[in-house]
């Protein structure tokens, strides 16, 4: 009788579980019936099955808003890894980084910059500069401006994707942004702060948005 007793108690066990599995399975898809919470959201929405790199394209938002907690050195050198491994005409690669935490100069930047305000909260920034020195010569020159601008959205997407919080404010080509930057960092003459990013842990406030419009895509002719 004693193991007749046991064995019905491991069958009452293993039928308690698999109940509990599929109910579980149940609340799951009746709660998110079309797999569009989280972070996969948006690429379930077009049509994308799970791929790290497009939920992080389309999860990427302008943040505004941060922690107090601080961004480190070294993840601020993937940041720069990661916009150097942009795209660049003839690979002349003409753009130079500077990375700023210190309070006071992330103050003095946001004071010039009115589009910038949220570098007092910020923990870090990145300037992305253009290195003329570097760049083609003669009407191809302005070519840096695409080149820094593709560093430019991977230092964003790379921001994305450790947890990070970023948002892109322009200083080229306002002449008196270009001198005040320049001024407040140091930046010779043949360098061009393009822009200067924003940094830090997001509260959460923003969100990511979802920008698809059929009507913006052309096909074969206009």
């Amino acid at each position: 009788m004693r193991n007749k007793s046991l064995l019905l108690n491991i069958v009452l066990l293993a039928v308690i579980v698999v109940l509990g599995i599929q109910l579980g399975k149940s609340t799951s898809q009746n709660s998110d019936p079309n797999g569009m919470q989280g972070p996969n959201r948006f690429t379930k929405a077009h049509g994308v099955k799970t791929n790290p790199t497009l939920t992080t394209i389309f999860n990427r938002k302008s943040v505004r808003h941060y922690t107090t907690e601080e961004v480190s050195n070294e993840q601020l050198i993937l940041l720069a890894k990661a916009g150097m491994a942009a795209p660049t005409a003839v690979d002349k690669r003409p753009w130079a980084f500077v990375s700023v935490t210190d309070r006071k100069v992330l103050d003095r930047l946001a004071e010039v910059l009115p589009y910038a305000r949220m570098l007092k909260k910020a923990s870090a920034a990145i300037v992305v500069c253009g290195d003329l020195n570097k760049a083609l010569e003669g009407s191809a020159q302005i070519l840096w401006v695409q080149d820094c601008s593709a560093a430019s959205e991977n230092v964003l997407l790379a921001a994305e994707s450790i947890g990070l919080g970023a948002v892109w404010t322009g200083v080229y080509p306002d002449d008196d942004k270009v001198a005040a930057v320049r001024e407040i960092l140091g930046i010779p003459d043949r360098i061009v702060p393009l822009n200067v990013i924003a940094i830090g842990y997001p509260t959460g406030e923003e969100k990511p948005k979802d920008k698809w419009d059929a009507s913006n895509l052309h096909w074969e002719k206009w």
